[in-house]
Formats: C-alpha cells, sequence, structure tokens
C-alpha cells in the first residue's frame, strides 16, 4: 500500500520556522522503514530497509523483507537511480555523514542482528564500501550521532528476542580507528531501544526511547547529555516520548536540538486492535534549548503524520526524512525537505 502525504504539506510553514516539501519518491510503490540515510559527494544516499512487499501487514498474512539497494538523487530535481546493492539486506541499525562518505552501524535482517560497521563512498555512478572497524556486539533499533570525529552509539537490542534493551554506549574516534570501538560507562536511566540521539557543541544527546519490562514496552521521557570530559548528566524531561523518532535530533540556530514526531506510546496497547484505523504517530515537533535545558513544543508541525523508524539527515543545508513507517506496517515512500523561512 502506498501512502502519499497530503498536498497541503507542500510549502506548508509550521510555528518551528520550518517549510516542509516533498522530493522525489523513494521509486518503490511501498516505501520503506528502517533504511540508512545520508550524503555522499554531494549526493543523498538511501540505503536498505525493510517493508512488507505486498503492501499487507503481520494481521494480514504478510511477512516483512528487508532489502539492501543503494538508491541515490544526485540533485534535488532530478530522479533516484540505483547505484549499488549492500552486502545484503539490512535496516534498523543506525546511520551518520562523514566527511564524503555515509557510515552504516548495525542493523538487522531476517537472520539476525549484526555488529558490523562499513562507509559508503558514492563517485563515478557507483558506490565504494570501505569496511570500519564493527561493533562490541550486534546491535540493531539502536541510535547515534557523530560529535567531532567521534561516533558515539547508545542502547538498542542484541537479538530480535531479547526481553529488556540494552545500555550499551560505544565510541569511535574516526581520526584513530587503529584503536577501535570504546566502551563508555552508560548513561543513568534504564537501558533502552529505538531513542533519538543528537549532537550540539561538544556533546552527545539521548532523547527518549523503549524500555523493554520481560519483553513488554515502556516508553520514556527522560533526556542525558554527555561530554568526555564531564561524562553524564540528566537533563529536562520531554514533554512526551519520541519513540522511533527520525534520528539523529535536527541541531538549529546557536542552541536548539528538534526532533520530530515520534511515537508517545499512547496506542500502543490497541495498535494491534486498530490495525488499519491507527490514526498514525505524533506530529508534534519539539524543540530543546541546550542553554535554558528547556523544551517547547510546536504542537502539529505537520498536515499529516511524519514516519517514524527513519534517518533523520542533512543535505546542502535542508532536513532529509526519507521514508518510514506512518502507521503500524504502513511505509511511505515519501521524502520529506525542509528548509528555515
Amino acid at each position: 500500500m502506498t501512502i502519499l502525504l497530503n498536498k497541503g504539506l507542500a510549502q506548508q510553514v509550521s510555528r518551528s520556522g520550518l517549510s516542509w516539501s516533498n522530493l522525489p519518491p523513494i521509486p518503490d510503490r511501498v516505501g520503506f522503514a528502517g533504511s540508512f540515510a545520508g550524503v555522499s559527494n554531494g549526493a543523498l544516499l538511501v540505503a536498505g530497509g525493510a517493508n512488507f512487499p505486498d503492501g499487507g501487514a503481520p494481521w494480514t498474512g504478510s511477512v516483512k523483507a528487508w532489502h539492501n539497494h543503494i538508491f541515490v538523487l544526485e540533485n534535488p530535481d532530478g530522479k533516484w537511480k540505483e547505484a549499488g546493492k549492500l552486502a545484503h539486506p539490512l535496516g534498523y541499525g543506525a546511520s551518520v555523514n562523514w566527511k564524503d562518505g555515509l557510515i552504516i552501524l548495525g542493523g538487522s535482517n531476517e537472520k539476525g542482528h549484526y555488529a558490523e560497521v562499513f562507509l559508503l563512498n558514492y563517485k563515478n555512478g557507483g558506490v565504494e564500501t570501505v569496511n570500519l572497524p564493527g561493533l562490541p556486539h550486534a546491535i540493531a533499533n539502536t541510535s547515534a550521532a557523530l560529535v567531532g570525529s567521534v561516533i558515539y552509539v547508545a542502547g538498542g537490542i542484541e537479538k530480535p528476542d531479547d526481553k529488556t534493551a540494552g545500555n550499551n554506549f560505544w565510541a569511535l574516534d574516526l581520526n584513530a580507528i587503529q584503536k577501535g570501538w570504546k566502551v563508555l560507562p552508560a548513561w543513568p536511566g534504564a537501558p533502552r531501544m529505538l531513542s533519538v540521539a543528537g549532537a550540539r557543541d561538544g556533546a552527545f544527546y539521548l532523547f527518549s526511547g523503549v524500555a523493554l519490562i520481560n519483553g513488554n514496552r515502556e516508553y520514556l521521557k527522560d533526556a542525558y547529555r554527555y561530554h568526555p570530559e564531564t561524562g553524564w548528566k540528566k537533563i529536562a524531561d520531554l514533554p512526551a516520548s519520541v519513540a522511533a523518532a527520525p534520528t539523529p535530533a535536527y541541531a538549529s540556530g546557536q542552541a536548539s536540538l528538534q526532533i520530530f514526531g515520534g511515537d508517545d506510546g499512547k496506542l500502543a496497547a490497541t495498535a494491534a486492535v486498530l490495525k488499519e484505523k491507527h490514526p498514525g504517530f505524533s506530529s508534534r515537533i519539539l524543540n530543546y534549548d541546550t542553554l535554558t535545558d528547556t523544551w517547547k513544543s510546536f504542537g502539529k508541525g505537520f498536515t499529516s503524520k511524519p514516519p517514524v523508524t527513519t534517518t533523520l539527515t542533512v543535505w546542502n543545508g535542508k532536513v532529509i526524512i526519507p521514508g518510514g513507517e506512518i502507521r503500524p506496517a504502513v511505509r511511505t515512500p515519501n521524502v520529506l525537505i525542509a528548509t528555515y523561512k
């Protein structure tokens, strides 16, 4: 099932000051969740992800499929093309931009979870893959952000059937990759997955997510800041959970981190009953001020529900949210783009 965003989204200016429109959609009628996204040598890359290829859902008997495509968009007015494939189908890990490449970390497919880390470099119409040191162990549903030259990876689950989420916190200095990953102390809060990471002024941020209590989800609103010189510090709670919101958070202005949408958990218990009648996830935009340690909510920042389980990246100074899940089991091929007005 292909879900298109309302035409009213185009050029809508929310109270957050962002004007939203659409890039050409990913060339798949269903779309993908859990894809990796970033920029390499000026081109936008979207790789991997998973969907229900027939547009169905688990309750209709459909089986989730993972994919290994690498789609490339060289300019906003161009057309997507497939420029290569991942070594195997993969999704639901994390990705960050580094210089002229897109780094992919961990992830999963129908065979299990992965610890691999590699860089995709787009040039001469194709994609070159460079392997980097693997994570300390396999992880999926994790979050990551780049602070200077250091990648931080926080939380997730090691195996598909885990009953508790992880409190793993790892760092890799890309200027000293021969040293490999460093295992750091965890944040002073519950282990979690599906969090939103952030980076600002030399610090790493960890927002919200989902804890697993004997396999049952608990939606979290707490948040933390990590600085390599001072360690972890608890910061102000979010107004609501933003589990699986596009990650990392968008660093805007002089001291803001913005989070778009997310799952607040209010309908989690009834999602299996609602099925196709599920209204979608939160449409709020939350703004965290790193100087005042305060949150501001911009209410309904979208005319249609923004996706979850997707990546946020910045391309030519503009926010990009490619595909994702707009209701349980329902993907979208739409690619959102936003600029400040």
